[in-house]
């Protein structure tokens, strides 16, 4: 079998979002190898962010309040002091930016910043950019500041397939590059920033390459991961009639419904009346339960924006809602919009502590992939956007203060073996066989619509177990079709990546569901239809790792990251 080329660089960072993009910025002038499976770097959750970023940083606020703002969302899960950390550096962070205009925050005609208010905030603190495309708007920013800087080496269209270890430690990682081939990135620390989830669902508002591949390297490689049940639906997503439902659903922001937008049912009955005394603005996972009931009992959900884009300036303070709807068919002026929730944010992933390290010496996380305990059972409105600046110049801060000739040593020293590196190549050179790929998108779209109906918005042990034994047999299935695949050549870049997000799915769909049957309660975004109710003795965090699957033993709670 042919031989990856290698290339050699201090850190390795996989993906182009928030997170990645600020721990790369945050390292120069230390190399940095930038690596993004999409052929652009504006790929990943971090674009599509409407919302905004939550921060203290208006006269009235304080961080106390911020921080005490997301621990009461996160229904007694959330890390305390990450809260006041992500608060507290996030306030540091904004403050400067806005002070520098390092990035195109909106502010009013005298300069100062505009704030809006969102769900479970007890006063307004988001800042916006160009509008309700503040993700998109910030990313394409920082993309331009990467894209002039030196030492960052940008890689796009490269699909990393799997961490390789030597003596417990990641020593590189092995990626499929479109037109290349195979390459084998050795370095000194590898940085997983890939991202959240929700292309696992059959119904999301995340971009199909959110396939948990980050997660899914790093279960793969024995790391510990957290938290995995909580995924939080999205309560606003426009349900646009006979939409592909391959496609991502496009997400009416939050900002909506704190701007005054009511949620009604098809008679015109505000519903969120009787659910919470905030209504509208209540945590979005009682806003989600709340619009699931509704369609779920014939009487329908719908966001009323009329008042709203009556006002032809708000079509410019809300761009992307405006065009999404009238790019549908729909107008917002005319009639309220039809909606549904959707998968959208991950509050678990790889488990790490304040400053991104992973239970893997030199594996760092950030972002939606890192389960740093900052979200608990529900994330707070616009602080994931916030916890990508935070913790991606966290994590970057913590391996420049390693010893530089350590990590030298480290990257350059040449990798002794490399069976792991031979058995992934090895598998992925079947995966062009007819056979195989045929296999790998009846997974993919079995995956997807199992997790969305038994491990969804309510769940419950019948369900859960069902699922359970439909993954297993999927797993079967497509290791099964991939071992009996004849290679024809060289796979393509196409292929590795069908098949590689496919078992990085399927294995994170497994690890979920058992977490979700684990944990006997309701709490957050985790809503047990059999156990309604919180349990006291489940006010904690659930770690699980790979070798689960097999055990179905949680890991004890006193499991914890050196601090």
């Amino acid at each position: 079998m042919v031989q990856p080329r290698i290339q050699t660089t201090e850190t390795l960072i996989i993906g182009s979002g928030m997170a990645g993009l600020i721990a790369a910025l945050s390292l120069a002038p230390r190399p940095v190898a930038l690596l993004t499976k999409t052929d652009l770097l504006e790929g990943g959750s971090s674009p599509m962010a409407q919302g905004g970023m939550a921060a203290a940083v208006a006269p009235d606020d304080s961080v106390q309040d911020h921080a005490a703002d997301t621990v009461a969302a996160g229904a007694g899960l959330t890390d305390e002091a990450m809260a006041m950390l992500l608060a507290a550096d996030g306030a540091a962070a904004l403050r400067e930016i806005l002070a520098e205009r390092s990035l195109p925050f909106d502010r009013a005609p005298d300069g100062t910043p505009l704030f809006g208010q969102e769900a479970a905030h007890r006063r307004p603190r988001i800042l916006h950019a160009g509008g309700d495309a503040t993700g998109r708007t910030l990313v394409l920013s920082l993309i331009e500041q990467v894209k002039r800087t030196p030492s960052i080496t940008i890689y796009p269209g490269a699909f990393a397939v799997d961490l390789i270890l030597e003596n417990g430690r990641p020593r590189g990682v092995l990626a499929h590059h479109h037109g290349i081939g195979w390459i084998f990135h050795q370095c000194a620390d590898v940085v997983l920033a890939s991202g959240g989830v929700g292309a696992t669902y059959l119904h999301t508002t995340n971009p199909p390459e959110n396939t948990a591949d980050g997660l899914a390297m790093a279960a793969r490689a024995g790391a510990t991961l957290a938290d995995l049940e909580f995924l939080q639906f999205h309560p606003t997503a426009l349900a646009v009639p006979g939409a592909d439902p391959e496609r991502p659903m496009p997400l009416l922001t939050e900002a909506l419904r704190g701007a005054g937008a009511p949620l009604l049912d098809r008679n015109g009955r505000r519903f969120m009346l009787e659910e919470h005394p905030a209504a509208e603005l209540a945590p979005r996972d009682v806003v989600a339960r709340a619009v699931w009931r509704q369609i779920t009992s014939g009487a329908g959900a719908f966001l009323d924006c009329r008042t709203i884009f009556a006002d032809p300036h708000n079509r410019e303070h809300f761009p992307t809602v405006w065009a999404l709807t009238t790019e549908s068919g729909l107008d917002p002026r005319a009639a309220p919009l039809p909606i549904a929730p959707a998968a959208h944010y991950h509050m678990g992933g790889v488990l790490t502590d304040e400053n991104g390290r992973t239970s893997l010496p030199g594996l760092w996380a950030c972002g939606e992939v890192a389960g740093v305990g900052v979200h608990g059972a529900n994330r707070l409105a616009s602080n994931s956007l916030l916890e990508g600046l935070v913790f991606g110049a966290r994590v970057a801060r913590a391996i420049a203060a390693q010893p530089h000739s350590d990590r030298l040593e480290r990257a350059a020293t040449p990798l002794s073996a490399a069976t792991t590196i031979t058995r992934a190549m090895q598998a992925a050179a079947a995966v062009g066989a007819t056979g195989a790929e045929g296999c790998i998108q009846e997974v993919v779209s079995s995956i997807r619509r199992v997790m969305y109906e038994n491990v969804g918005l309510v769940r419950n042990e019948n369900g859960l177990q069902q699922a359970a034994l439909i993954l297993a047999d999927l797993d079967r299935q497509m290791t099964e079709a991939v071992a009996a695949g004849v290679a024809f050549g060289p796979p393509s870049a196409e292929a590795v990546r069908r098949w590689g997000e496919a078992r990085n799915r399927l294995l994170f769909a497994r690890l979920m569901t058992l977490g979700a049957s684990n944990r006997r309660e309701s709490r957050g975004a985790h809503e047990r239809s059999d156990y309604p109710r919180q349990a006291a003795d489940w006010r904690r965090r659930q770690f699980l790792r790979i070798d689960d699957l097999t055990h179905a033993t949680p890991l004890p709670e006193e499991t914890r990251l050196a601090r």
